[in-house]
């Protein structure tokens, strides 16, 4: 797209790190950069230092600052390793930088970063905030942290030109705390090709349907300590797999490698990506997320993706999302937990009657062309005003 016989130009901030598996919002970030630049977009993407990033994975252009992958411009912003502080510092010197960009949007991406969104105006830049979830509710920030993102929250409210929701509980929150209109736009997925197991077979011994996995960053909200607690308590001779990072919270991954030291049938997998991730996600036997706190899960639209059957607790933001096609069970009940996976696991029959629509349902409700046409809509200022 161009703007006055020039690219139009966009700046993402908010994310760790791009391209990776940091969690979903460097997944949506990395999708609607790349989509966009194949639209003849110039985005320029805002990475956090101190992220694992490999200078040897990126292009270097002489006489642009920066780092490039797949056309896509990487600028590194120094930030500091406290997680509390993180990105807050983060967003204010992008935020800072990103004013000399010559941008014709700024496009903020989770609560935090947002705190920035109300400087760019002052300069006549577009601004659009995309709000992933309530970071705030979030138990691994303290006080002060939570103030912050709710500040965050409140700067996006009041300047930002658009604000981008992911699920229909968070539109209905911003108009009734803020009395802002939000716009609705999920996340996309693409339906992947399925991969037999090898590496995982290889690494971890694993075979098709027999596993149970997860796929999350390893947080206090994701509710990993009730799978693992339901899961001890059944007996049966499948695996349960964790897969993802510790994020910030240091203490809770150290209580959860104690409980799954515990019982020698689970398998905390670290950070997965490519055809291990693939690999893993084709040949599971149920998927499970039991989160007390989400966005939109990104980790539950590719498992659905692949044609699994899902488990997830009972929050609003997965349920709208799968409907009545994964089994639920209540959020933070232990027992009930139990119970849901003892069926999945004693009632074959039940696992495939899930799994036999969920690829079909979940690619055709969420599509990443969809979103960023939207998503363009907004930059224009042409939003569809019924949304």
């Amino acid at each position: 797209m161009k703007k006055n016989n020039r690219p139009f130009r966009v700046a993402m901030i908010g994310h760790k790190r791009v391209p990776s598996r940091e969690g979903g919002i460097e997944v949506v970030v990395w999708e609607l950069a790349t989509r966009l630049r194949d639209k003849g977009y110039e985005v320029e993407c805002y990475n956090r230092s101190g992220y694992r990033m490999k200078h040897s994975d990126y292009d270097r252009i002489p006489g642009k600052p920066g780092y490039f992958r797949d056309g896509v411009r990487i600028l590194i912003t120094p930030t500091v390793s406290n997680g509390k502080l993180n990105a807050i510092i983060y967003s204010f010197f992008a935020t800072v930088r990103a004013l000399f960009g010559r941008y014709d949007v700024i496009h903020f991406h989770a609560e935090g970063p947002c705190l920035m969104c109300w400087l760019p105006k002052l300069f006549g830049i577009r601004v659009v905030a995309t709000i992933h979830g309530l970071d705030w509710q979030r138990a691994k920030w303290g006080h002060f942290a939570s103030r912050m993102l709710q500040a965050g929250e409140k700067m996006a409210a009041r300047h930002a030109d658009e604000v981008i929701v992911l699920s229909e509980n968070l539109q209905e929150y911003f108009l009734e705390r803020y009395g802002r209109k939000t716009h609705f736009i999920p996340n996309g997925i693409t339906r992947p090709a399925l991969a037999a197991a090898e590496e995982i077979t290889k690494r971890w011994g694993l075979e098709k349907d027999g596993y149970i996995m997860t796929l999350c960053r390893i947080v206090p909200e994701k509710g990993l300590h009730y799978l693992l607690e339901a899961f001890r308590q059944i007996p049966t001779d499948k695996k349960l797999l964790l897969a993802g990072g510790p994020s910030n919270a240091v203490e809770y991954y150290e209580e959860i490698k104690e409980l799954a030291a515990q019982d020698d049938r689970v398998i905390l997998a670290g950070l997965v990506e490519g055809r291990t991730l693939a690999e893993l996600l084709s040949n599971a036997y149920v998927f499970a997320l039991p989160s007390d706190v989400e966005g939109m899960s990104i980790s539950l639209l590719e498992a659905m993706s692949y044609g699994n059957c899902c488990l997830v607790s009972d929050i609003r933001e997965s349920t709208e999302v799968v409907e009545d096609h994964a089994a639920v069970f209540r959020k933070s009940d232990v027992e009930d937990l139990k119970k849901k996976l003892e069926d999945l696991l004693d009632h074959p029959d039940l696992v495939a009657h899930y799994r036999e629509k969920a690829a079909d349902f979940i690619c055709s409700k969420y599509n990443w062309d969809d979103v960023v046409t939207r998503t363009e809509d907004l930059y224009r200022g042409q939003a569809d005003q019924k949304n």
